[in-house]
C-alpha cells in the first residue's frame, strides 16, 4: 500500500493556489467563464471556513473546484446551538436558487439534508460525517478511529512523562470515535502510559467554537504532566495548540486538517507534532466533479486508510524519527491484524 504518511499533495497543491473571497457569515465567488452556472452550495458547520480545521478541509475542496472545474460557490455558516428548521431553511435557500450539489458539512446537517432532499429530487446533496437516506444525498463518511490510532502511536513514541491527554469538542458518537482511536493507539504501544480525556461540553456544538474553553482545558491538562495534547473540537483545537505552545518540551496534535500548515496557527509550529487528516477536500471535490459530470456520486461513500480517506500529516519533520512505527501500524490496520475500536 503507498504509505499513509504522505498526504495527497496533488490536492494541497491546488488548494494553496485557490483564490477565495470569504465574509462573516456567508460569501459568493464566481470563476471566469461559468458565469451563467450557479455551481456549489457549502453549508458550513459552526465556525466557518477559517476554523483551521473542519469546515477548512471541506473549503479546499469547493477552492479546488474552482481552480479546476470552473465551478462558482455560494458559502454560508451555522451559527451555535441553532435549530433544526433553521438548519433546513439554510439548505432550502441553497437548493431553491439553483445551487447544485448542496453540501452540508458536519454530522449537524445529516437530518435536515436529507428531508430536504426529498423536496428538490433534480438536485445532489451531499452531508460530510452522515449517512443518505435518499436516492439523491451523497453520506461521505470518514474512518476517524483509524487516523487518531496512528497520531497515538506517535504520542505515545513522543511522550516524555508518559502521560498524554484528548481533548474533545462534544461528548457524542463522532468526537467519541477519535478518542476510541487514539486511546488504542496509545495503549496498544505502550501500556504503561496515563492517559486523560475530557470533553469540552457534553451536547452543545458550541464545542467545536470555544478556543477559550479548550485553552483553559488544555493548561489544566499541561499542569497534571501531560506532555502530548489531541485536541478534536473544530476551532477550539485552535486555544488547546496555542496553551500547549507555552509549555517547552509539550505536544500538539491536530485534527481534520494539517494544522501545522494552517496561516493561523503558523505562530505555534514548533509545537504542532502531527495531524490527523480527514480528507474531507477529496471527497468534496469528487462530488462536485461527478455532478459536473453528468454521473452524480449518490448512496453512502466511505473514506478509510486503505482509500487514503484519512492519514497522518508528516510536515515540519517532527514525526520523521517515529515514521516506521506509525507506518507499520497503518500497515497492520489496512491487512486487518489490528481493529481500531470505534467507541471508548
Amino acid at each position: 500500500m503507498r504509505r499513509v504518511t504522505q498526504l495527497v499533495a496533488a490536492v494541497s497543491a491546488a488548494a494553496a493556489l485557490a483564490v477565495t473571497a470569504t465574509a462573516c457569515g456567508e460569501s459568493s465567488t464566481e470563476s471566469a467563464g461559468n458565469k451563467n452556472k450557479k455551481g456549489v452550495g457549502l453549508a458550513f458547520d459552526v465556525g466557518g471556513r477559517d476554523d483551521h480545521s473542519f469546515n477548512e478541509a471541506a473549503a479546499r475542496g469547493t477552492d479546488r473546484a474552482e481552480k479546476k472545474l470552473g465551478t462558482n460557490t455560494k458559502e454560508m455558516t451555522a451559527g451555535n446551538n441553532e435549530t433544526e428548521a433553521t438548519r433546513e431553511q439554510r439548505l432550502t435557500s441553497l437548493a431553491e436558487a439553483g445551487y447544485n450539489p448542496v453540501i452540508g458539512v458536519g454530522f449537524n446537517y445529516g437530518k435536515s439534508i436529507n428531508k430536504v432532499a426529498k423536496d428538490f429530487p433534480d438536485t445532489t446533496f451531499g452531508v460530510v460525517d452522515s449517512g443518505s437516506t435518499q436516492k439523491n444525498v451523497s453520506g461521505m463518511t470518514f474512518a476517524e478511529h483509524e487516523a487518531s490510532y496512528l497520531v497515538g502511536v506517535a504520542a505515545a513514541k513522543k511522550t516524555k512523562n508518559k502521560k498524554v491527554a484528548f481533548i474533545g469538542g462534544v461528548n457524542n458518537a463522532l468526537i467519541q470515535k477519535f478518542e476510541a482511536g487514539y486511546v488504542k493507539g496509545v495503549k496498544d504501544t505502550d501500556p504503561k502510559i496515563k492517559i486523560e480525556t475530557d470533553y469540552l461540553y457534553k451536547e452543545s456544538d458550541k464545542g467545536f467554537n470555544d478556543p477559550a474553553r479548550a485553552k483553559s482545558m488544555a493548561k489544566g491538562m499541561l499542569s497534571r504532566g501531560n506532555d502530548v495534547i489531541y485536541s478534536a473540537a473544530g476551532q477550539s483545537g485552535a486555544g488547546s495548540i496555542e496553551e500547549v505552545s507555552k509549555v517547552k518540551g509539550a505536544w500538539a496534535i491536530g485534527v481534520d486538517s494539517d494544522q501545522y500548515r494552517q496561516k493561523g496557527l503558523e505562530k505555534y509550529r514548533d509545537a504542532i507534532m502531527t495531524s490527523a487528516v480527514k480528507n474531507v477536500d477529496v471527497a468534496v471535490f469528487e462530488l462536485i466533479k461527478s455532478v459536473q459530470d453528468g454521473k452524480p456520486l449518490t448512496g453512502n461513500q466511505t473514506f478509510s486508510l486503505k482509500e487514503d480517506g484519512v492519514s497522518v500529516a508528516t510536515s515540519g519533520g517532527h514525526i520523521d524519527d517515529v515514521k516506521d512505527d506509525i507506518d507499520k501500524a497503518a500497515e497492520d490496520i489496512v491487512d486487518g491484524k489490528v481493529k481500531v475500536p470505534s467507541k471508548p
